[in-house]
């Protein structure tokens, strides 16, 4: 209970400090993509059930890529803060495991689906820890066998150590890191 209302109170609470720069992002973002400026994508949700995540829409819907002020948007993870919505709404929380697309979390098996019980977050450890993604996947000569067999089941066992060991005061240092990264991340 004491989660959500930090969630509620956060949440609504940072849309209303925002409210001016985010409406000029999404005018900028609508103008950058000749679209509108949100993106909705379907993602796995608490319990395996699917919502529709809030994000800044960052690649241009015709030519599919990524524009110069969308991966500005990314890398600083501007594009994230329409999720405020969703967590005012109650489908995410600030902090728990980052939603995947289907065929992801939603097809773990045995103990490893414990992590559908949390709410997803706007972040997480693990999202700390791989911040840099896009990048290490572009390293990769086959990102997504790099991404199946080494970054998902590391986000699944942070994920796992989230869901047996979180509090709030965990919580709060996760969003602590989240916004004063340590400069190795």
């Amino acid at each position: 209970m004491a989660k959500r209302s930090f969630d509620i109170f956060f949440s609504f609470f940072a849309l209303l400090v925002l409210a001016g720069p985010l409406l000029l992002c999404y005018l900028i973002v609508s103008l950058d993509t000749l679209s509108n400026g949100l993106f909705l994508q379907t993602r796995v949700g608490q319990f395996g059930k699917p919502f529709t995540i809030l994000k800044f829409r960052t690649i241009h819907p015709q030519s599919g890529k990524v524009s110069e002020i969308g991966t500005f948007f990314r890398r600083s993870k501007i594009d994230e803060l329409p999720q405020l919505l969703n967590v005012l709404m109650g489908n995410m929380s600030l902090v728990g495991p980052r939603p995947d697309v289907v065929g992801y979390y939603d097809t773990l098996e045995g103990e490893d689906r414990k992590v559908l019980e949390l709410k997803p977050g706007i972040t997480c450890a693990a999202s700390i820890k791989y911040a840099n993604e896009e990048e290490i996947l572009s390293e990769q000569p086959n990102p997504l066998t790099y991404n199946d067999t080494v970054i998902f089941p590391d986000k699944v066992k942070m994920n796992l150590d989230y869901y047996y060991n979180h509090t709030f005061l965990g919580d709060l240092k996760i969003l602590w890191a989240t916004f004063f990264k340590p400069s190795n991340t």
